[in-house]
């Protein structure tokens, strides 16, 4: 992985979820695509992969949940403890291996805290008053900003 570039990473990854959200948005209902345990567990090697590689150790898994249909709240249970559990074992790796904690990481995530504690609230609070279509277009808008977000730096100099 030391020779993968990562602006081009990060450019790939971006295109391929604004691709994917807007193919998605345009369409009116998703066909579910069936699973099985083989499948999952690539998928989820793959969640990890992309978050160790990119911090985005959610994507994979929640692009995966949404393909698979079902309600908002069965797919939310998948993908929460997913991104949980990955962003922990990140977060662990990073720890032992001595890249992760010092005092400019502690300043970023102290200053970060407020927003995504304010970000949580307004989730936990719109979530309830969501329906399943409701939710799944707020999974797609949510992932074309993180593409743009990832896309954009690349043209802006």
């Amino acid at each position: 992985m030391t020779y993968l570039n990562p602006a081009y990473l990060r450019v790939g990854v971006g295109v391929l979820l604004i691709a994917y959200s807007i193919y998605n948005l345009a369409r009116p209902a998703l066909d579910p695509i069936k699973s099985n345990r083989a499948i999952d567990g690539g998928i989820g090697v793959l969640n990890g992969l992309l978050g160790g590689l990119t911090g985005l150790g959610g994507v994979i898994s929640t692009i995966w949940v949404q393909l698979g249909g079902g309600p908002k709240d069965a797919q939310r249970a998948v993908f929460q403890p997913v991104l949980f559990i990955t962003m922990s074992m990140a977060t662990l790796t990073f720890a032992a291996s001595g890249h992760l904690f010092n005092m400019d990481i502690v300043k970023l995530f102290v200053m970060g805290l407020p927003a995504l504690l304010l970000g949580l609230w307004l989730g936990v609070r719109l979530y309830g008053r969501l329906d399943d279509a409701a939710f799944r277009k707020a999974i797609l808008v949510l992932l074309l900003i993180s593409g743009v977000a990832l896309v954009a730096p690349a043209f802006i100099r």
